[in-house]
């Protein structure tokens, strides 16, 4: 049995041979075994409720209260956010946040600062 490698754009490990593509069934990401370098990561675009780029470590602040699941407090709008973290998937932001500990956040709701 052959090793595929993982999907590049999700890293998913079930990725499959169609003719001379490998296909991620997750995302649907198609590439060829020859492209994938391993020193090359595909670059991450999170973008703000403005459409500003986030970027790793960058600091801030919600635009919308917004409802935490399993607490009875809601995060408020104007709170500030450091140092944040993108990730990928629906909720693309991973940082801590005071009083509430560790959170993952839509770039939709905050604003860079």
């Amino acid at each position: 049995m052959s090793s595929l490698p993982n999907c590049p754009k999700c890293n998913s490990e079930y990725t499959y041979e169609d003719g001379t593509l490998l296909v991620c069934p997750e995302c649907a990401h198609e590439w060829s075994l020859e492209s994938v370098d391993v020193n090359v990561e595909e670059s991450l675009v999170v973008k703000d409720a403005n459409g500003n780029i986030l970027n790793d470590g960058d600091s801030v602040i919600l635009v919308k209260d917004l409802k935490v699941k399993g607490s009875s407090s809601d995060l408020k709008k104007g709170t500030k956010v450091k140092n944040i973290r993108l990730a990928y998937g629906d909720h693309n932001i991973d940082c801590k946040i005071e009083g509430f500990g560790a959170m993952a956040l839509k770039s939709e709701f905050v604003k860079k600062i």
